[in-house]
């Protein structure tokens, strides 16, 4: 029988563990050992039991208390799948005369086991499992130590649940981290993983001086491959791809997937770029063997970018993005095909890259500024309106040209927010300037096709009209011929949205893209603006002239107004006259000029009649 401070000693070395990470199979073991040294038995032995009765852990203090719980696991009865089952403590002081568990008992007493005690592991309802006492003599305990085992049993249950609910802990985290870490598509290593191993890869090639390579290879044409089949199929595809990427690769090589259809592929110890472009070509070769899927054969290609480090220092991000960047060289190229970076070119990429960042603060800080073409009558130059155009004056690179200014606002995402602040800018001055121009004095603004089909975008125009005071017919919207074929069911709905609201539409550019003169016929347009690019050759091909006559000829028949666009010339303003083109605009006339200086020429005006322009000679 142990003794209170026996007793004590134990319970209070396993309250130790509660506290610690003391891992469950060290919990058992040392549990069996010390009941062993504290109460007067010959063994002890613990079976954690899940449902159905598959042990988790075993323990025992020594070889035959093994093989007694392996035994009742076996058999699937004994004392201590008895306590596990009921729940109740199971006293079998004589097994040669029990008749409970036959089996059990007659293998036991031949294995020289003579009595066994169990008391079930337990909490509250739960049951965990069952430990055993056991001797090699017959006979009863005491009840004071049948007490002092059930104290153990119940103390290491509690105890034990606890170290469960670790390592449970542990587990979920360990898997959280493994999903946090893996596309889930196609369990390959994700962005962050990439980014981790390409950092380690890094440090171990600016200690070495081998190369580090990043492969950055993104699907040509993977859009068709969804549109055409569907999404599942897309799915399919770059499961398989996945697949027949890594086998394509060293030991030491891995591959990740970003999004989509990019994967990027580290290669750590290479002696020299063209072993990278070895590993490139075969990657190439083995996407563009067919692919059998669920729809038939599948056919891809793939553009690879390639960047190289062998400084510890460079950052895992750059590398990653001058393959992104060498990859979009290897697309530009016609695809198919793989690429190191260009430098030069990547410089290029870079400033992109820093001017559509700067551009998110061009707005609030002032930074943008509207000026004003003149538009004028073609038969005697009497300015009947002026088109807004946005500026970017960058604090430091300077003006921005509009070529780069728009095409950033519209990867960027920001070209509703500017296109909304140059329409409120382009109206409040139409309403400054309302004392000094005729009613009917028109203000075109350039509208991007984002823009226009963004939601809401008529009711926009509607909040600007009323914010600023300003008539819905002096407003002339110009929008690009691209806005038919990103959705013309979709432009055709707006169209008729701002027609309503009493503004007048100018189709932009015709010419220039895949419209057809029928589009004039289906689309409520008011106004058709010339390419110049038609208007700078009228004099040398022929071809421009008969196209432009045509031009204007179908658009009076339908009511519609014609601008010819960049006029530079004498010439070219008399050859747009012979063709009737109702109004004109170009650095003939005049450059893009500042509001102010747009009041000046406005106020030059006599007897109440707009300025002509260009400006005589004697006046000038």
């Amino acid at each position: 029988m142990p003794s209170e401070q026996q007793l004590s000693d134990v319970l209070s070395e396993f309250a130790r563990t509660l506290v610690t990470d003391f891992p469950i199979q060290g919990i058992l073991d040392r549990l069996v050992q010390r009941i062993v040294d504290v109460l007067p038995i010959t063994a002890a032995g613990v079976t954690l039991i899940a449902p159905g009765l598959s042990p988790r852990y075993l323990a025992a203090s020594n070889n035959a208390a093994f093989r007694f719980e392996q035994l009742q696991t076996e058999l699937g009865q004994g004392p201590c799948v008895e306590a596990y089952l009921t729940g109740e403590a199971v006293a079998i002081p004589d097994l040669r005369s029990d008749a409970r568990f036959p089996e059990f008992s007659r293998r036991a007493v031949q294995e020289g086991l003579a009595a066994v005690f169990t008391f079930p592991l337990r909490n509250g309802r739960m049951q965990l499992g069952a430990l055993d006492i056991y001797r090699d003599e017959p006979g009863p305990l005491t009840a004071r130590t049948l007490a002092a085992a059930q104290t153990l049993a119940d103390v290491a249950a509690a105890y034990l649940l606890n170290a469960q609910a670790r390592a449970d802990l542990q587990a979920s985290s360990d898997r959280s981290r493994e999903t946090s870490l893996h596309d889930p598509l196609t369990g390959l290593p994700n962005r962050v993983l990439l980014l981790e191993r390409l950092g380690q890869a890094l440090l171990r090639g600016g200690r070495t001086g081998h190369l580090t390579a990043v492969l950055f290879a993104d699907l040509d044409q993977f859009k068709a491959v969804n549109d055409m089949y569907g999404h599942s199929v897309g799915d399919e595809l770059l499961i398989a791809v996945a697949s027949r990427v890594t086998r394509q690769l060293r030991p030491t090589d891995s591959v990740a997937r970003l999004s989509g259809d990019e994967f990027v592929i580290l290669c750590e110890d290479l002696v020299a770029a063209s072993d990278a472009e070895v590993i490139a070509a075969r990657v190439g070769e083995a996407i563009a063997r067919p692919f059998k899927l669920s729809v038939g054969q599948v056919e891809a290609t793939v553009s690879i970018g390639m960047a190289l480090s062998d400084r510890e220092d460079d950052l895992p991000e750059d590398l990653l993005h001058s393959a992104d960047s060498a990859m979009y060289q290897a697309k530009r190229k016609g695809g198919a095909g793989h690429q190191v970076v260009d430098l030069a070119e990547q410089r290029l990429v870079d400033e992109r890259v820093s001017l559509r960042h700067d551009l998110r603060r061009a707005c609030k800080e002032g930074q943008l500024r509207t000026v004003y073409q003149p538009i004028v009558r073609t038969a005697d130059g009497r300015i009947t309106g002026v088109e807004a155009l946005v500026r970017w004056d960058h604090p430091l690179r300077g003006p921005v040209p509009p070529s780069t200014l728009i095409p950033l606002a519209e990867q960027s995402g920001i070209i509703t927010e500017i296109g909304q602040w140059v329409l409120e800018r382009a109206c409040l001055d139409r309403h400054r300037w309302a004392h000094h121009v005729p009613d009917d004095f028109e203000m075109a603004v350039n509208v991007s096709a984002y823009q226009l089909m963004s939601p809401g975008f008529a009711e926009t125009v509607a909040n600007v009209l009323r914010g600023t005071g300003t008539d819905a017919g002096v407003l002339t919207l110009e929008v690009t011929e691209s806005v038919f074929i990103q959705d013309s069911e979709r432009a055709m709905v707006v169209f008729g949205e701002l027609k309503l609201l009493g503004v007048k539409l100018a189709l932009d550019d015709f010419g220039t893209g895949y419209c057809a003169l029928s589009y004039l016929r289906q689309f409520p347009v008011d106004i058709v603006k010339i390419d110049q690019g038609f208007v700078a050759t009228l004099g040398a091909d022929a071809s421009s002239a008969a196209i432009v006559a045509a031009v204007v000829e179908l658009a009076h028949l339908l009511g519609l107004s014609v601008v010819a666009e960049g006029i530079e010339t004498v010439a070219q303003h008399d050859q747009v006259a012979a063709l009737h083109c109702d109004s004109s605009q170009g650095y003939y006339f005049a450059r893009p000029m500042a509001a102010d200086a747009m009041d000046e020429l406005m106020s030059a005006g006599a007897g109440g009649v707009n300025p002509r322009l260009p400006v005589p000679a004697e006046t000038a």
